[in-house]
């Protein structure tokens, strides 16, 4: 008897909410969103910060060049090869203002007579001082991974103005040339890290 009772007692709760399912069911539906609006949210890249990408200011002196398509392309592969690396904008500033130093952002083939020894690429990295093969030194991402694998190396590189930094990597016989890239080096790095 008293699982008769139970029973009836679950179909009785059982049949009214069922009943108030269908009688509820569709009103509720009308009021509700057939479906929802996707979230959209979007994203403000702000550009990196001057203490960022110039920690120590910009010395006296500086130069520009003009860039043209190739040249800016390479600003961009270095500043995604710093991404690739792992290292922040000030890598790429130095990383770029080396660039300028050394090529003006061209990738320098072999020169022949106007050639410092066997140096190419962004860098005027050398095969012959264990940078790498041609090939790989005249690609923007190796050879960019390549000098931040040196950088990385300095200790206190993020301290130090940014010529003693690239000079440390390059060892240039003119150490105090990178300084004068630094402006526009930055500039690069501000308009096209978080594009």
């Amino acid at each position: 008897m008293n699982t008769m009772l139970l029973r009836k007692t679950v179909l009785g709760v059982a049949g009214m909410a069922l009943a108030g399912g269908v009688v509820a069911g569709p009103v509720a539906a009308m009021d509700a969103p057939a479906q929802a609006a996707p979230v959209t949210t979007t994203v403000t890249a702000q550009k990196p910060s001057p203490d960022v990408l110039t920690p120590h200011g910009v010395p006296g002196g500086q130069s520009t060049v003009p860039l043209n398509a190739e040249q800016t392309a390479n600003a961009k592969a270095i500043i995604e090869a710093t991404k690739k690396a792992g290292m922040d904008e000030r890598a790429a500033v130095v990383a770029i203002a080396t660039a300028l130093q050394e090529s003006k952002l061209e990738n320098l083939g072999h020169l022949g007579d106007r050639n410092d020894h066997d140096s190419q690429g962004l860098f005027q990295q050398r095969p012959s001082s264990g940078w790498g093969t041609v090939e790989q030194i005249t690609d923007p991402e190796y050879s960019t991974i390549a000098f931040l694998k040196g950088l990385k190396q300095v200790d206190g590189w993020k301290d130090m103005p940014l010529t003693q930094a690239a000079q440390k990597v390059q060892v240039s016989a003119y150490p105090d040339h990178y300084a004068q890239w630094e402006k526009q080096a930055a500039d690069l790095v501000a308009e096209h890290w978080s594009k």
